[in-house]
């Protein structure tokens, strides 16, 4: 509007230009949009019905409102079909003669719309509505005709097959001949291939199939080309016998055209039709094929090598049985070259588009490849491409290779450590496209790769892989990209399974409370808050957890930002739905519950909606106390609060509240309890294992320190009988009276007991003798039998218990499933030290008197004796 750009000077002395505000004045204000005469052929009047107002409208109205009158076809039908196609459908078609392209496009759409939806008996107005598609597909507007044609290829699903072959078959085999336009003749190539579906494979074979060969040798390429795509839907129709006679010749001849659409064409079609050759077929027909496009496709066009790419990893996988290692040789071959075209070299810059593609589709052929020269071969074979394909230049290929990665990882298994580089850089990868792509599938990846722990822990290349991922998550969490951030720490959950509580304690979950306390994206907060509650979980440590437990009381449900008070309640929303009741009333529910205090309304509305939730966590009568403290706060939101949400808040929760049966009986229970109580059973044995890993780790101290505190107690045991020898033989004299009572007892005890006991007996008498000669080594013996046979006993409780638990770790570290057997018969033996080393200081005060009684033993033997046969005599 103006010429250029005026300088910012201050106005003069004498103000404004008044000559520029008076233009500004006198310029004229049009108070309405249309003119009163426009106004006038708009108003239609009010009287007219539906039918009468479209006729009206249809005869004299603007093309707007013809437009809105065809579109709103289908309305009429529905409402009233007779009269429509009486009055109106005639209409629109004189309409039509010489129409806009709007216009013409409003009414495709409106007669497939009418074809499709069964508005209409189809044998009623069928013949008009085809003879309105018909009339106009041959339109000199190439999209207007395009446009007619989808809406008849779309109708043909829902016609019956008379009305196809006599309405749609004849005009077919008029259009197909050489006389008739180039845009004739592509209109029957797609009207025959699919028509095809709908008649039986002898009528195909004896009308459509010679049509269709007529077609595949028409002079114009183009029509050559689009008959090809064709014939793949005539082979499904004709059948597996009929296609090796009747179309897998004229495929052939094709795929020798002298133009390489054409050839490319008549590749793709055999390729898809693979599955319907035989094997003859396939090594007479197709191994020549594909080996005369792998020799000279570099020379000859792009176009064959983009078709090859796309194709390459089905041909390798559907000719592996019937290739000779040389051939096998020259696909791999072929294969390396494409993975690396159009890539600049020294003297030639890199190529267009269409060599990116080439390499993104050899990228998405990598895990058919993998498959095809076996993971043993990788390194040798595959490698190098897949290495390369993986530092591409171009973000495109970079992202294909990440989106098939986890399936590359897969197949070579134990070979996974191969690809260590490739993982790392493409987590580092500087284009968010590409660690988006990365991170579609990044659990399964990470699960392939850190289970096979003693690879990465030989080069250091664990920490390698751990800092990638934390680099990784800091790139995303500092741009914009909120979804692939919320994404991503989705997939790290995964890795409180895969990795030891405490690496995970020392990496990330520092940084996972950065995210709780800095980010500012809600559903980011709360895929971090579902992620810490994961970590919690699955740690081992008590230690830890507590740590983590306190850091998180003290940095959001303390904080002094209301923030994040209110992401502490979003932690208790989602620990709810990861932690058991049990495990979630114990310790969320007070702290939760006190923020009733707080100063903050939003965090006390944040708190009445938790209020049902934290209440369905309890059950009676074990959380009686925590259930009368809800009880309080639901008292003091009602009497003392004074923002209105807040109070119209509590008013609803009440009313949920009292919904709620703590007391349901067993029959009653939902789903959502057995799943509870699944939850709190893998806590259970997470503690159990917890256990079991710190006496894995303490036995190993304490058997060393126990032997030698044996050692000094039997020391000190010897000294202290030759002390007690004589003091011992008066004590036995003064009280010789009440031990024979007491074995008289004993041995009337003994006489009611079945005579089943007598072996024991005599056992224990025989265990008796050789205590008394041998002192502190039969003692030892002793407990070494009674030790072995309570380990064998728990050994099978253990087993029995753990058998129905389902396994919840997979650690790199300790492997304690791998290992159950050994920690099982281990683990009453730990438990009876343990015991003994709590009871030592007991011990050492009874050993005097343990002392003074060996001299006893010999008498005592004999006593037992006497009792076995007054045993036998009470018997009798």
């Amino acid at each position: 509007m103006f010429p250029g750009r005026m300088p910012l000077s201050p106005p003069g002395p004498a103000g404004p230009d008044p000559e520029l505000e008076l233009a500004f004045i006198e310029r004229p204000i049009r108070r309405s949009l249309k003119t009163a005469e426009e106004i006038d052929q708009l108003t239609v009047d009010e009287d007219l019905n539906d039918i009468e107002r479209a006729i009206y409208l249809l005869s004299v109205g603007q093309e707007v409102q013809k437009a809105c009158i065809i579109s709103n076809l289908p309305t009429l039908v529905r409402q009233n079909p007779a009269e429509t196609f009486r009055r109106v459908v005639p209409k629109v078609r004189e309409v039509l003669t010489g129409a806009a392209p709007e216009i013409q496009l409003a009414a495709a759409t409106s007669l497939l719309t009418i074809l499709q939806d069964d508005i209409i008996l189809i044998h009623t107005h069928t013949f008009s509505i085809l003879k309105t598609v018909l009339l106009h597909m041959n339109h000199r507007d190439p999209v207007v005709s395009g446009a007619w044609l989808e809406t008849l290829l779309l109708a043909i699903d829902a016609l019956p097959k008379d009305t196809i072959r006599q309405e749609v078959l004849n005009p077919l085999l008029y259009q197909s001949q050489l006389s008739q336009s180039v845009q004739g003749r592509l209109t029957s190539c797609r009207i025959l291939g699919k028509v095809a579906c709908k008649f039986d494979s002898l009528m195909v074979k004896t009308e459509l199939v010679p049509l269709a060969r007529s077609l595949c040798q028409d002079p114009e390429s183009e029509v050559r080309v689009c008959m090809c795509r064709q014939m793949e839907i005539i082979a499904r129709a004709v059948g597996v016998d009929d296609t090796r006679t009747e179309v897998l010749p004229e495929l052939a001849e094709l795929a020798g055209d002298e133009e390489s659409s054409v050839r490319v064409a008549a590749f793709d079609s055999i390729i898809n039709l693979m599955e319907m050759l035989d094997s003859e077929d396939r090594l007479n027909v197709l191994v020549p094929m594909v080996m005369a496009v792998c020799d000279g496709s570099s020379q000859v066009d792009e176009a064959v090598m983009l078709s090859l790419s796309f194709q390459f990893g089905k041909l390798c996988s559907g000719l592996a049985g019937f290739l000779s290692d040389e051939q096998k040789c020259v696909l791999l071959q072929k294969f390396r070259v494409l993975c690396v075209s159009g890539l600049p070299t020294e003297g030639n810059p890199a190529d267009g588009t269409k060599s990116a593609l080439i390499r993104s589709n050899c990228c998405y052929n990598l895990p058919a490849m993998v498959v095809f020269v076996e993971s043993i071969h990788f390194l040798s074979d595959l490698y190098l491409p897949f290495s390369s394909l993986c530092s591409d230049p171009e973000v495109s290929v970079r992202q294909s290779a990440a989106s098939s990665f986890h399936q590359v990882v897969k197949l070579l298994g134990s070979n996974v450590y191969l690809v260590h580089k490739e993982l790392l850089s493409l987590l580092q990868d500087e284009a968010l496209e590409v660690l988006d792509a990365l991170s579609n599938q990044l659990d399964e990846t990470l699960e392939v790769v850190l289970s096979r722990g003693e690879n990465l822990t030989l080069d250091n290349k664990l920490s390698e892989l751990l800092s990638a991922l934390l680099s990784a998550e800091q790139k995303v969490g500092s741009s914009l990209r909120w979804r692939l951030h919320e994404k991503l720490l989705q997939r790290y959950r995964c890795l409180a399974r895969l990795l030891p509580g405490q690496l995970l304690h020392q990496s990330f979950c520092p940084r996972i409370f950065i995210i709780l306390t800095t980010n500012k994206v809600l559903p980011v907060q709360k895929e971090a808050a579902r992620t810490f509650c994961t970590f919690l979980r699955y740690n081992r440590k008590q230690e830890q957890r507590q740590e983590m437990m306190e850091r998180l009381f003290r940095d959001l449900a303390q904080g002094h930002s209301y923030w994040n008070r209110l992401r502490f309640l979003d932690v208790c929303e989602v620990a709810a739905e990861v932690f058991s009741r049990k495990y979630f009333s114990k310790h969320l529910v007070i702290p939760a519950l006190e923020l009733v205090h707080d100063p903050v309304a939003n965090v006390r509305y944040k708190l009445c909606q938790l209020l049902p939730q934290l209440r369905s966590s309890l059950r009676l009568p074990a959380d009686k106390l925590l259930l009368q403290k809800l009880d309080l706060c639901v008292q003091k939101f009602l009497c003392e609060e004074k923002d209105k949400d807040v109070v119209a808040t509590i008013r609803k929760t009440v009313l949920e509240l009292d919904k709620l049966d703590l007391t349901e009986p067993f029959h009653k229970r939902h789903d959502w309890d057995f799943l509870d109580q699944k939850k709190e059973k893998e806590e259970m044995l997470l503690l159990e294992m917890e256990h079991l890993e710190r006496q894995q780790n303490e036995g190993i101290r304490i058997p060393n320190n126990h032997t030698e505190r044996k050692r000094r107690d039997n020391k000190t045991s010897l000294s202290i009988t030759k002390s007690m020898s004589m003091s011992s033989s008066t004590s036995a004299s003064s009280s010789s009276k009440e031990m024979r009572r007491s074995k008289l007892s004993r041995s009337r005890s003994l006489s009611s007991q079945p005579p089943t006991s007598k072996p024991v007996h005599s056992e224990k008498s025989q265990k008796v003798k050789d205590l008394g000669s041998s002192s502190g080594l039969g003692k030892s013996s002793t407990m070494s039998t009674k030790d072995d046979s309570v380990r064998a006993a728990h050994f099978t409780l253990t087993t029995q218990s753990t058998s129905s638990m389902p396994v919840l770790i997979r650690s790199n570290t300790t492997s304690l499933l791998d290992r159950a057997s050994i920690l099982d018969q281990k683990d009453h033996r730990i438990r009876t030290l343990d015991h003994r080393t709590s009871n030592m200081d007991h011990r050492n005060n009874m050993m005097e008197y343990r002392t003074s009684n060996l001299d006893q033993r010999d008498f005592r033997t004999s006593i037992l004796d006497q009792r076995e046969h007054r045993t036998s005599t009470l018997d009798k």
